[in-house]
């Protein structure tokens, strides 16, 4: 797996988590990229504004003096959480082809349960009309999924909440984080 180069923002704690008996700031964020959940050590004077891009690479870091490593889905503020909900939506209109890529390659994990089983309010029946849709042609967007298969719940309302389940909740199969 690649290293984040960008995260975004989340929330900003400038005396820390407040349980805590440090007082060290600290940012919480998500890698641009992989979607990882991220606490970084901002440097000193440094102020961060939720959805901010900053540059966590190799190299010369402007705002972040480290990254203190993997944040824990139960450490996320409610701020935090919130801003999640904004970030993912957005990189799911962005990335739609990548996100239309896996409705059109998702497969059986086993002989019981399919990829797409996994998404909010695909069912049985919805995952076979879709397969049965998309053997006869790929699909090229979000739209056009709407408009060849009926009765399924919006694909990329299904890709969003299946990703914010992933970052905030333990799960048995992952489809997109890691």
């Amino acid at each position: 797996m690649e290293k984040e180069e960008v995260a975004v923002v989340l929330d900003y704690l400038p005396y820390g988590y407040p349980l805590e008996n440090r007082n060290l700031p600290v940012v919480q964020a998500i890698g641009k990229e992989n979607l990882t959940l991220l606490q970084l050590a901002p440097r000193k004077g440094c102020n961060f504004e939720p959805l901010e891009e900053v540059y966590i690479g190799e190299g010369k870091r402007d705002k972040v003096q480290f990254i203190q490593g993997r944040l824990l889905r139960e450490k996320l503020t409610e701020r935090a959480r919130l801003q999640i909900i904004e970030f993912v939506s957005k990189v799911v209109k962005e990335k739609e082809s990548k996100y239309i890529e896996f409705y059109n390659k998702a497969q059986a994990m086993n002989t019981r349960l399919h990829q797409l089983e996994l998404l909010p309010g695909f069912g049985k029946k919805h995952c076979q009309a879709f397969l049965d849709e998309r053997d006869k042609k790929p699909f090229e967007s979000f739209e056009d999924i709407k408009e060849r298969v009926s009765g399924i719940p919006d694909p990329q309302k299904a890709i969003e909440k299946r990703i914010l389940e992933e970052l905030t909740e333990i799960q048995r199969h992952n489809l997109f984080i890691r």
